[in-house]
């Protein structure tokens, strides 16, 4: 399979290319020539395979000029070991807790599967690879312990100083090896900023091999279209239609989803769930795509004021403002909103959401009272990595896993930097 970038259709290249580096030469983010399609039969009997049956699957297509069949098989099983329970709310709502992977957020799918195919693809490099991840709360961990001690890999996680909470901070600043944090003083719309302009930097290009890990890179976001499928197959044995809420920053997570209904996954609906940062609800309402600044919210990891991933959203429509409103409705709420709801929900329904799981939650209640089916919201992070949101709210103690424990018992360690590009680069050159 070929795949070219959003800003040229012409521009073709192997997953291989694509995977290692991350972003086109022009800008542009690598999608599929053609979307692959699962087969009549694969679909029909999606209820009786495993998440790791479903992973293949869908990724076969992908790989398959690329990484032979076997090699994806230990992948996968490899990347997935772990639970995708899908928890059932009230009537016709339902969570899928993606936080059961080592890091307690959906990031690990991605991650995981991307350093493992990484890996394959560089075992013959003689040289480092250096990987760039901006984050804005979960990316980084997920990356960072994805990546931990991978030979010939070197990962570099920007965070905006001050604006992940204090877990998702330990959780990328106390591994060392070869895994480098560098604190931005600016927000996460600066960290992004800062990795494009380094992958589209020749001087840095003859000198390094750079790559990304975020969700531009179709390594991590191939992944995580596995999970739609999977909810979707139980969720569709209820008889209804299946609606998907997704809680919704860099818009990585929303074009999983996409993706698997383009494959033939018959999902009916999506719902972009945003905080006030609401660019994409505001593109749905208006036809015009306006980036701004983020704004700082209890929902951290979803302060993304010019969602990367919107470039992806486009090119699978064709540019077409009616066909992407046909298939996504967008919502957004305030922290105010997010308070309430976390502290009803917990105390009427005994589940506790996080930060970012409350604002899908709300969005999904909204569609599905006007419209019916059968819903599923994301629910992206486990809510002890918010602890100083989530404690005062519920008034209670949340327990946090042991899994969370070690990183907070660790040594933080960061270097510093500006949210000037010269800097970066300079940084960038030494290594």
């Amino acid at each position: 399979m070929k795949f070219c970038s959003t800003n040229n259709k012409e521009l073709h290249v192997s997953l291989k290319e694509a995977v290692l580096k991350g972003l086109a030469d022009d800008n542009g983010l690598y999608m599929p020539v053609t979307m692959p399609k699962l087969s009549e039969s694969t679909i029909a009997g999606l209820s009786g395979l495993s998440f790791q049956d479903i992973a293949f699957a869908i990724s076969h297509p992908f790989m398959e000029e690329d990484i032979a069949a076997e090699e994806l098989h230990r992948i996968i099983n490899e990347a997935f070991n772990f639970e995708v329970p899908l928890v059932n709310i009230e009537e016709n709502i339902s969570a899928l807790e993606l936080f059961h992977g080592p890091t307690l957020a959906f990031k690990d799918f991605g991650a995981r599967f991307m350093s493992r195919i990484l890996g394959v693809f560089t075992r013959n490099l003689n040289r480092e690879i250096h990987v760039l991840v901006a984050t804005s709360g979960d990316t980084g961990s997920a990356v960072a312990n994805g990546f931990l001690n991978v030979p010939g890999i070197k990962v570099h996680v920007l965070f905006p100083s001050g604006l992940v909470t204090k877990i998702q901070e330990k959780q990328f600043t106390t591994l060392g090896n070869n895994i480098i944090a560098l604190e931005i003083d600016g927000n996460f719309d600066d960290c992004q900023r800062l990795v494009k302009q380094a992958f589209l930097d020749a001087e840095l290009k003859n000198q390094l091999i750079l790559t990304s890990a975020n969700s531009i890179n179709l390594g991590r976001l191939i992944p995580q279209s596995f999970y739609y499928a999977y909810a979707f197959a139980q969720a569709s044995q209820k008889g209804s239609d299946v609606i998907f809420s997704v809680p919704s920053g860099n818009f990585g997570n929303l074009t999983a989803g996409l993706f698997a209904k383009a494959m033939g996954v018959p999902i009916k609906h999506f719902i972009a769930a945003t905080n006030i940062n609401d660019i994409f609800p505001q593109y749905l309402e208006t036809a015009v795509f306006e980036p701004r600044s983020s704004v700082a919210t209890l929902s951290n990891a979803m302060d993304v004021g010019n969602p990367s991933n919107f470039a992806r959203i486009a090119h699978l429509y064709n540019n077409s403002h009616q066909a992407i409103t046909n298939d996504i409705t967008g919502y957004r709420y305030n922290d105010e909103e997010v308070k309430k709801v976390l502290k009803e929900t917990y105390q009427t329904k005994g589940y506790l959401l996080d930060p970012h799981g409350a604002i899908g939650y709300m969005a999904l209640k909204h569609y599905i009272s006007k419209n019916g089916g059968t819903g599923i919201f994301l629910e992206t992070a486990h809510p002890a990595k918010f602890l100083e949101t989530v404690e005062p709210i519920i008034n209670q103690k949340v327990e946090i896993p042991s899994r969370l424990l070690r990183f907070i018992e660790s040594e933080t360690k960061t270097t510093p930097l500006s949210n000037n590009y010269n800097d970066f680069q300079e940084y960038l050159k030494k290594l």
